[in-house]
């Protein structure tokens, strides 16, 4: 069996109500991105934030936070294009990843395609109605095209993910197209709570999901759970060989206390451990994603 790779899904959009310990600021961001690295995750994803906690869509904040997570620690930087804070065409939603590969020293190593679309609204389930009537998280083939393509071209490594079934098959085709190459990590979004996205967090859940990879590709998978706790599936991941994305952004694991998104790491480590599952180094992840080509990407 594989090494698990792990991943930090360290802020999001969350807030600090629940737990004060989700990052910000570039500054809040790197130490974030070290002591993950220090506790055994080989990625961190990260979107940027204002000083009050709203989205930052300016390429500056991603070239010093790029840069300095670079200067941290040898950790895998993945960047969001915005999720639905940003309502930029394709080129507009890419342009932080564009400015950031101008200098090595600020380039990502992945940049990420949601292979779908997908109404993402609040829902209540106090109320039994939705908070928001309006949000969608749009993504035509024509915008997964275009990235994919711009990620070719800069040498980064796709990074997919899939919110259901729908994304999963869509990512097929765009794999027999050419457009996204083998071998393929895949996020595979599980959302409880307030948000009815993706899968439940349940096996079953993730069951759906795994059923229809592609039998005819190398793809990597791993798991989150957005608005859910994945503790709750992680012995089951870890057992069929998935990987674990994991951190504050998708939820405040307040049963552990106020946890740090380096704290949820360790746990996911010495759970890995337990079970007879060795953790993926940095080395390892690049190794097994064949990384090693993009003079920007495997710097």
């Amino acid at each position: 069996m594989d090494k698990i790779i792990i991943e930090a899904r360290v802020n999001e959009l969350a807030p600090r109500d629940e737990n004060p310990n989700v990052p910000f600021s570039p500054e809040e961001i790197i130490a974030d991105a070290k002591n993950c690295y220090d506790a055994g995750a080989s990625i961190i994803h990260y979107h940027g934030r204002t000083a009050t906690g709203e989205p930052e869509h300016d390429p500056a904040f991603y070239m010093e936070t790029n840069s300095g997570i670079r200067a941290a620690c040898p950790i895998l930087i993945h960047p969001t294009l915005g999720y639905v804070a940003h309502g930029g065409d394709a080129k507009e939603r890419f342009d932080a990843v564009e400015k950031s590969m101008e200098d090595p020293k600020t380039a990502p190593h992945f940049a990420p395609t949601d292979t779908g679309t997908v109404n993402v609204d609040w829902w209540n389930p106090e109320k039994n109605e939705y908070d928001t009537t309006n949000l969608v998280y749009e993504n035509s083939t024509d915008t997964l095209i275009y990235f994919a393509n711009r990620i070719r071209h800069h040498g980064l490594k796709h990074y997919c993910v899939s919110w259901n079934i729908s994304f999963t098959r869509q990512m097929g085709a765009l794999m027999k197209m050419g457009v996204i190459e083998a071998p393929v990590f895949v996020l595979l979004c599980m959302t409880d709570g307030i948000s009815l996205s993706g899968h439940p967090g349940t096996k079953e859940g993730l069951d759906a999901h795994t059923t229809f990879l592609p039998k005819d590709q190398k793809v990597f998978w791993s798991a989150m759970n957005y608005k859910g706790n994945l503790f709750l599936l992680t012995e089951k991941v870890i057992k069929e060989g998935g990987h674990i994305s994991i951190g504050l952004g998708d939820y405040p694991y307040c049963e552990f206390g106020q946890p740090t998104n380096a704290d949820l790491i360790a746990k996911v480590v010495e759970q890995a451990k337990s079970l007879g599952r060795e953790v993926a180094t940095v080395d390892d992840t690049r190794k097994m994603l064949e990384m090693n080509s993009g003079a920007a990407a495997a710097a």
